[in-house]
């Protein structure tokens, strides 16, 4: 299977709802040589550690039967407006003209929310997308993984 084609100056996307890896790609589409040049995290604690609240109840009618309420999930939420600093951050970057092409490589809950928030000038500048979890490799693995995929 061929992998995903990077050319030379292209920024690639590395991120999940905790962390985000910009990289430059300096080499080109057949030996990649990606650079950091942007490292974005996100302090997120879990939902126990962020919240102390019990879940709620409420009545289910005229009776005193009360029902529970699904528990507020903060961890989760928070991962999904990550995806949108991620998101303004690579408009920014679009709208002065930083890049030209970008390559998205997260796992499928932050593809998705990242979808929803690019900008029509970031998704003009999508080439390729990478539904997998890579924040935790080192820029050679991700070469490796990429280009093979």
């Amino acid at each position: 299977m061929a992998g995903i084609q990077i050319a030379h100056d292209a920024w690639v996307l590395v991120g999940d709802g905790e962390k985000a890896l910009v990289f430059r790609n300096e080499g080109d589409e057949k030996f990649p040589n990606l650079q950091v040049i942007q490292i974005m995290e996100n302090e997120n604690p879990l939902t126990k550690e962020q919240g102390s609240d019990e879940p709620g109840r409420r009545n289910d009618g005229p009776g005193p039967q009360k029902s529970a309420m699904e528990p507020t999930d903060w961890h989760t939420i928070e991962k999904h407006r990550f995806a949108k600093d991620m998101a303004a951050a690579l408009y920014k970057a679009a709208h002065k003209g930083r890049y030209s092409k970008l390559v998205v490589v997260a796992p499928p809950m932050t593809l998705g929310d990242l979808r929803k928030e690019f900008h029509k000038e970031v998704k003009d500048r999508v080439v390729a997308e990478f539904d997998k979890t890579l924040t935790g490799h080192p820029p050679s693995e991700i070469e490796k993984i990429l280009t093979k995929a």
